[in-house]
């Protein structure tokens, strides 16, 4: 142990405070500091030990300034200050147990394909590269900074996928009792609820004591709604999910994909609504229907018919050489040279085509609902047979999708179970992602310093 002051560090703060020494506090500062008889000013601090890393103060800082702006933007009530302090330091912890798992598990992204990405998201912003760096100097977000956090998104989305997608397995029984349940629910099955919620995470193995309290904080947050109280600024100031920053919005899902405790909770209540307390293997849920719909959705995950679109279609990748512009350019072409009679589907699929249907002539076969990404099926729902789509833009590239016929048919027993097993995979998706994280944090090493080191308020 090395003791500085009154402040006693532990090995694996050593380094980052020698660095926060070194770097923050110049030697000047020190000869003038003692030669004046007064102490240091503190200009940085660690706030936060996770594991073997730590978290500072100007980052606590940095990222609530970010936040205050996103907010406002949004034109979304900020909680206090303190408070948003709290709930970013948490999340900021969360995230960074997160990305110690990551690098431990060998997970990188290089360069190249965070440059890819940047990219991308500056075409979809429908500016060129450069502009949209200067749109983001003008937010008052450095270029690098963008860059490194785009890297992490993508490096915790690998992460998710490895350690909770593809682990999630569904039994045969789960799959015969969801089928048994939906039996002459077929209608009910194409309902759309849209919710949003508040998440007040209880930790593995909590105590009576810590689950009342943790219940007691979900009732605030519920009174406080039930008085009038906006429900983006509630849930940015009690809810513990990754939402919690975009007022909690789950958006509009299908019944059948959303968690039967959800379904159920909100049942019997009107849009707009707050539902009863919901209690999950995670924590307390807060919940509030935005509305209901009936889904545009074809049948056939539960009901005995379905539409089957046969498709082809022409797919130009977009990557380092391909930018979104050039490929976009490139599939305008090609459906002139359609429209002129000047080659045919099946040719320019198999010169063309960055997918493996290219030697089919683009041909992709019968196609059920939900087979494909939602932009393209989208896209090809919106065409009548023998007519070709505009280019449509999907996470795979842009396509050009050409309808050859449709039918309604029965669907197979195979294909029913099928379709059960993944809106069983859709429901229990983001509980599973949810109770992965709570694991990861309640297994993390944290020690809070934020009141330690009395942080300046800005």
């Amino acid at each position: 142990m090395i003791k500085i002051g009154d402040f006693v560090l532990t090995a694996i703060e050593r380094f980052a405070c020698l660095l926060i020494v070194l770097l923050v506090l110049s030697p000047s500062s020190f000869a003038q500091d003692k030669s004046a008889g007064k102490q240091p000013v503190l200009v940085d601090a660690i706030v936060a030990v996770v594991n073997t890393d730590v978290i500072t103060l100007k980052e606590l800082d940095d990222r609530v300034r970010l936040v205050e702006q996103r907010l406002k933007r949004q034109n979304t009530q900020m909680p206090p200050r303190e408070i948003l302090q709290r709930q970013l330091l948490e999340r900021m912890i969360v995230t960074r147990a997160q990305m110690q798992m990551a690098r431990d598990s060998g997970i990188r992204v290089d360069d190249i394909m965070l440059d890819r990405a940047v990219s991308r998201i500056a075409e979809q912003n429908q500016l060129s590269l450069q502009t949209f760096r200067d749109q983001l100097e003008r937010d008052g977000l450095s270029f690098a900074r963008f860059r490194e956090e785009i890297r992490e998104e993508i490096t915790l989305q690998r992460l998710r996928e490895r350690e909770v997608d593809n682990k999630l397995q569904i039994g045969e029984s789960e799959v015969d009792n969801y089928l048994a349940a939906s039996a002459g629910k077929n209608d009910a099955g194409q309902q759309e609820i849209n919710l949003a919620q508040i998440l007040v995470r209880v930790p593995e193995n909590a105590s009576p004591q810590q689950i009342a309290d943790r219940r007691k904080r979900a009732e605030t947050a519920i009174a406080q709604l039930k008085s009038g109280a906006d429900f983006a600024k509630t849930a940015a100031s009690f809810s513990d999910a990754g939402d919690a920053l975009s007022g909690g919005e789950l958006g509009w899902r299908i019944v059948s994909r959303l968690p039967q405790l959800f379904v159920d909770a909100v049942e019997k209540i009107n849009e707009g609504e707050i539902a009863p307390l919901v209690r999950s293997a995670n924590g307390f849920h807060v919940l509030r229907l935005n509305g209901r719909r009936t889904a545009t959705l074809a049948k056939g995950a539960t009901g005995t018919m379905v539409q089957q679109t046969r498709a082809r279609h022409i797919l130009i990748k977009v990557n380092q050489i391909v930018s979104s512009s050039e490929a976009r350019r490139k599939l305008v072409e090609l459906r002139e040279r359609l429209e002129n009679k000047a080659a045919k589907f099946e040719d320019l699929a198999r010169l063309y085509s960055n997918d493996g249907s290219a030697s089919k002539g683009g041909d992709l076969g019968w196609i059920y609902p939900g087979d494909t990404v939602p932009e393209f099926e989208r896209g090809m729902n919106a065409l009548s047979p023998g007519e070709v789509s505009q280019p449509i833009e999907s996470p795979f590239g842009f396509h050009l999708i050409e309808v050859l016929e449709r039918k309604t048919e029965e669907v197979s027993r195979e294909r029913q179970r099928m379709m059960a097993r993944q809106s069983l995979r859709e429901q229990k998706l983001d509980e599973a992602y949810e109770d992965w994280l709570r694991q990861l944090r309640d297994r993390a090493y944290v020690e809070y310093r934020l009141d330690e080191f009395n942080p300046r308020q800005q």
